[in-house]
C-alpha cells in the first residue's frame, strides 16, 4: 500500500504517479484507505482540517505523486442571472451553512429540498444531475495562510473566567 502523507504543490505532468478520485465526503477526511484510479492501494495520513481540492497533489513517503480528482457525484446546479439574484442566491443558501460551488450564473450543492424550493423561490432554475462537487473553501479557511509579515509591536494579555490569565506576545 501507497502512504500518502504528505501535501505538495503543483508538480509537473510527468511526475504523477497516479490519480485518486474521490466524492467530496471523502476528500474532507485526513485518514481514507481507498484504490487510485488504476486500482492501486493507498493510505491518506494527512493533516486534519484542510479538504482536498481538484487538482490537489499528494506525495508518498517514498516519494510517488498522486494527484486529487474530485468524483462526478449527485448535486444540485441552481442557474440564475450573473449580479444581484446570484448575490441573493449565495447569500441565503450560504446563510444556512451549505457547502457551495459558486460559478458564473450557477451556484452547486448537494440534494436538499428544503434548499432547492429556496433556489426556486429566488428565482433559479434547477438541473438535478452528476457533477464533481468542489466547493468554496469558505473565508475562515485559508486565514493566517498567506505569506506576509507584519509586527504588532506590543503584546496581547487575555483575562479569562476559568481562574488564570494569558499573556500572549504576537510577532508576524
Amino acid at each position: 500500500m501507497l502512504e500518502l502523507t504528505q501535501r505538495v504543490g503543483p508538480v509537473e505532468t510527468a511526475e504523477i504517479h497516479d490519480h485518486l478520485t474521490l466524492p467530496y465526503e471523502l476528500r474532507m477526511r485526513g485518514r481514507l484507505r481507498a484504490k487510485t484510479d488504476t486500482g492501486y492501494d493507498v493510505g491518506l495520513f494527512l493533516d486534519r482540517g484542510q479538504v482536498l481540492r481538484e487538482g490537489a497533489f499528494l506525495q508518498a513517503e517514498t516519494g510517488e505523486i498522486v494527484r486529487i480528482r474530485a468524483a462526478d457525484e449527485p448535486v444540485v446546479t441552481a442557474r440564475i442571472e450573473p449580479g444581484l439574484g446570484l448575490a441573493r442566491l449565495c447569500y441565503h443558501l450560504g446563510n444556512r451553512h451549505v457547502a457551495l460551488q459558486i460559478g458564473s450564473g450557477w451556484v452547486r450543492f448537494p440534494p436538499d429540498h428544503v434548499l432547492e424550493e429556496l433556489a426556486e423561490r429566488l428565482g433559479a432554475t434547477l438541473e438535478h444531475h452528476r457533477a464533481p462537487f468542489d466547493p468554496e473553501p469558505g473565508a475562515y479557511a485559508q486565514a493566517g495562510q498567506g505569506e506576509h509579515s507584519h509586527s504588532h509591536g506590543h503584546s496581547h494579555s487575555h483575562s479569562h473566567s476559568h481562574g488564570h490569565s494569558h499573556d500572549d506576545t504576537h510577532s508576524h
